[in-house]
Parts: structure tokens; sequence; C-alpha cells
């Protein structure tokens, strides 16, 4: 099965429930889902920031397991993790392999690797 997170909740959904629960679920092999990608909202973006321990621990397993990590391009310009207008964007420092954009560009990089299911956060 394979899914995709969602992170819009407000708070530190993201650092908690992402960095307390999912991340070592992958990083240990065991989380039981494919994820294919993550978008992240509101101050749920700062775990992206460039330095962030569970920003940078995720960033590797994204990499090793092909996981999509997007900004939304309209937050991410409001917290100075981009540089651009909203519908062209590029992240600015983030940890590695990050993309920004909006429900379009979300729609199209998983377009190759559809989730079976979109969980909210």
């Amino acid at each position: 099965m394979k899914v995709a997170y969602v992170f819009s909740t407000s708070g530190h959904t993201a650092s908690y429930k992402l960095g307390k629960m999912i991340l070592p679920q992958l990083e240990e092999g065991r989380h039981g889902a494919q994820v294919v990608g993550m978008m992240f909202f509101d101050d749920n973006t700062y775990v992206l920031r460039a330095g962030d321990p569970i920003g940078e621990r995720l960033a590797r397993v994204a990499q090793q397991q092909g996981i999509l990590l997007m900004l939304c391009d309209q937050c991410a310009l409001e917290r100075g993790l981009a540089a651009g207008t909203p519908g062209d964007c590029r992240p600015v420092g983030t940890v590695a392999g990050v993309q920004v954009g909006c429900f379009p560009d979300l729609y199209a990089a998983l377009a190759d690797h559809p989730p079976d299911h979109i969980i909210t956060l």
C-alpha cells in the first residue's frame, strides 16, 4: 500500500507525529506502508529547514526511499523557506531534496507513483 502524508494541522504536528512516530518507523523499516510523498503546510514547513534535526533525518530517509518532500509555496514564501512568487518558487534554506509547490505540483509529482491513501495530520 502506498500513502502520502499532508501535514496541515496547526501547531507542531510535523515535529511531533512525524518526528516521534512516523520517521523512526521509516528509519527502522517497520512503517508498514510505502510512503510516496509528504506535503507540509503552515508552521509544519519549519521542520524542513536546513539544520533541523528531524528535517535532516527525513531528508536522508526520503532520498533513500524515494519520498517526495514538498512545501506549500505560499507557506514557504511567508516563512522565508522559498524565493519567487506563488506558482514559481524554489526552496531556500531547506534540507536537501525539498520541492516547493501547490496542489497541481503535488499531483504532477506523484503521478508516476500515486498513493492509495492520503493521510492528513
